[in-house]
């Protein structure tokens, strides 16, 4: 049977650097913000165009426009995320079935606690690093704003409540070799301890 070890961190933690480093070591990785890319250029375009006519342009939806439809409308962002979190999680099912003779897979979901997904996974690693890191490393994005930071962050659990219900932690601050020294050990440690939910942060 799989074991499912859900992969979750705020906005410039390394969540994505580090999802890359369990495919580096042969674990099979599920990303929900590429099922949702894919999504806006497939299924979910007729369905979100229909609900927020003017945000599909050629087939494809256009994340700008929909940010300007949605943002500061809860209902409209609630309407949305009813279009598309049931997609994404088939995609997600779709991915556990074929995958369904690996020992573990890696669920890589940006809001994993915010969705409740922590309860589709049998232990949950949080990438973290220091306050001053994710800033500099978020401010240095083309077109990131103050605004925009804040904004995100709002709609995200603070980092050390997810740290505090975190299985594992993963600091991405000490550079690339520690992160790896790190998920290593983590894949020793869910190797030798087989059970659900009986592991503690490295």
């Amino acid at each position: 049977m799989t074991f499912v070890l859900g992969l979750t961190g705020s906005i410039g933690m390394g969540k994505s650097a580090t999802a890359d480093l369990f495919r580096r070591l042969g674990v099979p990785v599920y990303d929900a913000d590429a099922a949702v890319h894919a999504l806006y250029r497939g299924r979910a375009a007729p369905l979100i165009e229909k609900a927020f006519p003017g945000t599909v342009n050629d087939g494809v939806v256009d994340r700008r426009r929909l940010a300007d439809a949605v943002l500061n409308d809860a209902e409209k962002l609630k309407q949305l995320e009813g279009i598309v979190h049931p997609l994404v999680r088939e995609e997600e099912e779709n991915f556990l079935t074929r995958v369904s003779t690996a020992s573990l897979a890696v669920l890589d979901i940006p809001l994993l606690f915010e969705m409740k997904g922590e309860k589709r996974c049998d232990a949950v690693l949080v990438v973290t690093a220091p306050e001053d890191v994710q800033r500099q490393r978020v401010m240095a994005r083309a077109g990131m704003t103050e605004e925009t930071f804040h904004t995100i962050l709002r709609k995200q659990m603070p980092d050390a409540q997810k740290r505090q219900r975190a299985h594992f932690l993963v600091d991405t601050s000490r550079g690339f070799a520690s992160a790896e020294a790190q998920v290593r050990s983590i894949l020793v440690c869910l190797a030798g301890r087989p059970g659900r939910r009986r592991f503690v942060s490295v």
